[in-house]
This record gives structure tokens, sequence and C-alpha cells, in this order.
């Protein structure tokens, strides 16, 4: 003889639903907190993450010389996802150079530059195009020409001895875009020379 029939407990139905909505809730509050924070730390479109940047201690006199690198807040530098192979063709740098009027603006604004002679500043790319450097507004700064001993065609000189290394297989592509976007100065003294050479100095 089967068991007799028995009516489910209201009490305990109501129980039953309000932990499924309970449940149902929390789910949808993790994930409305989890799209925030990935709104948050969202890169633009095909650009790798910004460089780490190194600890200071790396190089012991870098208080020496600080003021002719870029601040790390501001230009911590960026990437394009290129191999190797993309940025050893002849012409890949001049290819995908793009920076407009409005963003180097920008670039002078954010290092408190209001105004400035024809050909004072560059806005350099910290990590080069040609180490794979993105024109995003985090790679950017204005570097003078015209500071001692320290300038632009000094920095010139180092981007092209990374990427002729780079493209000679005797430094990878990595190692390059960290050493010069952590502390291009002692990037500088590691594969150039001690001291800049007299006829970029000035």
């Amino acid at each position: 003889m089967s068991p007799p029939f028995r009516r489910a407990d209201p009490a305990a139905q109501r129980r039953s639903r309000r932990r499924l909505w309970f449940i149902v809730l929390l789910v949808v509050v993790i994930a409305a907190c989890g799209m925030c924070y990935a709104s948050r730390v969202r890169r633009p479109a095909g650009e790798n993450s910004a460089i780490v940047q190194p600890s200071a201690a790396t190089a012991p006199d870098r208080a020496t010389y600080a003021q002719f690198l870029p601040d790390s807040s501001r230009t911590p530098g960026a990437t394009l996802p290129v191999t190797t192979a993309d940025i050893c063709v002849r012409g890949y740098a001049g290819k995908v150079r793009d920076v407009p009027s409005s963003v180097k603006r920008q670039a002078y604004v954010s290092y408190g530059i209001r105004t400035h002679r024809a050909h004072q500043y560059e806005v350099d790319h910290l990590i080069s195009l040609e180490l794979g450097g993105s024109n995003s507004i985090r790679n950017l700064w204005p570097e003078s020409y015209e500071t001692t001993p320290w300038n632009a065609r000094v920095k010139d000189r180092l981007e092209n001895e990374l990427h002729r290394r780079v493209c000679a297989g005797q430094l990878p592509l990595e190692t390059a875009q960290h050493a010069i976007a952590g502390d291009w100065i002692a990037a500088y003294r590691r594969y150039v020379g001690r001291e800049p050479l007299p006829a970029d100095a000035h």
C-alpha cells in the first residue's frame, strides 16, 4: 500500500523561494561588481598593458638624472601587440605612427607645459615605435632637445641601438621594451655608453 500523499508545507515553500531569490540576487551583484572592475582597468583596443616599472634602486644614482626621465605616473609606457618580425620590417614605424595634434597638446598639458618654442621639445614615444611602442598618451611625453647631457637626440641613439640588437637576435624585444620604459638613461649606459656622445649631448 502506497504512503499517503502529504501536502507541501507552505512555510517551507516560502523559505525555499526566499533562498532561491537570495542566491539569484547574490549572483547578479557579483557579476555587476566584476563588470565595474573590468571597465576601470580596460585598455584601449589593440594596446598591451603598460610596462611595469622596475624599482628605482636598479640605478643607484638615478636621483642625479631623474629630471631627464618622464613621470612614470603619467607616462608608464605602452606597447602594441606586435612581434620582432613586425618591427624589423623596413618602414614599419612610419606605417604605425599616428599621434594627432590634439594628443600632442594633451601630452604638453599633462606635464604643465603651456607654451614652447618650435623644436624645443619632441612629443616622444617612451617605448619607441621601432620597439613596438604604442601611440597612446600613456606612452608619450614632451622630451627636450635642449637639456644636457640627456635629451631627445641622446635617446634616439639608444632607440636605434636597441632596435639593431633586437633585429639582430641579440636582445629579446620585451627586454628592450622594459629597459627603455623603466629607465632609458640606465639603458643607454648599458647598451650604448656611459655618457652621451658630444654631438648628441648639445
